[in-house]
């Protein structure tokens, strides 16, 4: 066990996939009435809240820590730090469970920052500016935080949900820049004569996208202008993700399933438009981003970055393939489901919570002695 807090991915990744099976078995007990009321955050923004600060954050966590030490080649919290931030996310969860709004509120807004920290101390004194705006992007999540604990205690004049769509318009931009800079490389190093590329002018109109519907959410800006900017930004991810070549990838899940989970936000792009324009409930976009993006995209990125800082081989195995096939039907049944049979609506939401919740569930036990045991080559980490 002493191996698991050799680096950020190995405990994070754990608490994530855990965290992804009881979360959702708990969310689907208290949307169908079963779960006992007295916790402080309760209902949507209680499930959005969790998803975006919670398993997301945690994922978001475990890649960073890891990455920020191979970008700088310089220590990111390990032992007992690493595991105080663990038991910080660990308490933050445990709390919006609880009455006690202002240690709840506390707690949580306190994780990124620490995480903020936690990366920052060794971007700075690499001086690696090009990867600063993670610190800023993490000091967002805080506010956004912030914003749906007081909007909820009724401290602001703002509801919840705008904390909510500001944390998960943050997600987004950061799941598209790491998206754009290792998709592309994950698929010409595992698809033979894949040819993925990039152009700068798309790169800049997909991140520039996203980053202008942000100011847009923060603004409360008219819903004529969500809905163009969202279309246009959807035009812009559909073109760099063809630059993948997605087509190629279909015999290797470990490739495919960032594809997937990427396409997505070109589904919730265009979902978000469709709601502006009143054509669609905006739920079904945030699913979209959440359940299909979010969660393909993590699902994919925790099994390859796992197995690359264990030094196993990078192929995906048949259990594997199938916790990604179980997301992308957990997205599908989620958005779709419901609005093609909106009789059957709660038993779509229960559906796609079970598969959801077993996806993440295989990834738990598959790879608990993976991430709990030291690296095949030996080497720290």
């Amino acid at each position: 066990m002493t191996n698991l807090w050799n680096l950020g991915f190995r405990p994070f990744y754990l608490l994530a996939s855990l965290f992804a099976v009881l979360w959702i078995a708990a969310w689907v007990l208290q949307y169908t009435g079963y779960f006992p009321p007295g916790a402080y955050l309760q209902g949507p923004v209680w499930h959005g809240h969790e998803m975006v600060f919670g398993y997301t954050l945690a994922v978001i966590t475990g890649f960073l820590l890891t990455a920020v030490r191979n970008w700088t080649g310089r220590p990111t919290p390990t032992g007992l730090t690493l595991a105080g931030l663990a038991a910080l996310w660990i308490a933050a969860r445990i709390f919006v469970l609880t009455p006690f709004a202002e240690v709840a509120m506390t707690l949580n807004a306190l994780f990124p920052l620490a995480v903020a920290l936690a990366i920052g101390v060794p971007l700075v004194r690499a001086g690696n500016r090009r990867n600063y705006f993670f610190i800023a992007l993490l000091l967002g999540i805080g506010v956004a935080i912030l914003l749906v604990h007081l909007a909820w205690q009724g401290s602001v004049g703002v509801p919840a949900r705008g904390g909510l769509v500001v944390g998960l318009d943050i997600v987004l931009f950061v799941i598209s820049v790491m998206g754009g800079r290792v998709i592309p490389m994950f698929t010409n190093n595992g698809v033979p004569g894949a040819q993925a590329r990039r152009l700068p002018w798309v790169e800049r109109a997909a991140l520039g996208g996203v980053l202008a519907l942000l100011a847009l959410d923060v603004l409360h800006a008219p819903a004529v202008l969500i809905a163009i900017v969202a279309a246009a930004c959807a035009v812009a991810h559909a073109a760099r993700l063809a630059l993948w070549q997605p087509w190629r990838t279909l015999k290797t899940p470990l490739v495919w399933v960032l594809h997937a989970g990427y396409a997505w936000i070109v589904v919730h792009l265009l979902l978000r438009a469709c709601a502006a324009a009143g054509w669609v409930g905006e739920s079904l976009a945030f699913h979209a981003l959440a359940v299909g993006a979010i969660g393909g995209l993590t699902i994919g990125m925790m099994t390859r970055t796992a197995r690359g800082h264990t030094a196993r081989p990078l192929v995906a195995d048949r259990w594997e393939a199938a916790a990604y096939l179980l997301v992308q039907l957990a997205a599908v049944v989620r958005v779709f489901g419901g609005w093609a049979l909106p009789a059957h609506y709660v038993t779509t939401v229960i559906g796609a919570g079970v598969l959801w919740s077993a996806a993440f569930g295989i990834y738990f036990v598959r790879y608990w002695p993976i991430l709990t045991r030291p690296r095949l080559d030996g080497r720290p980490g």
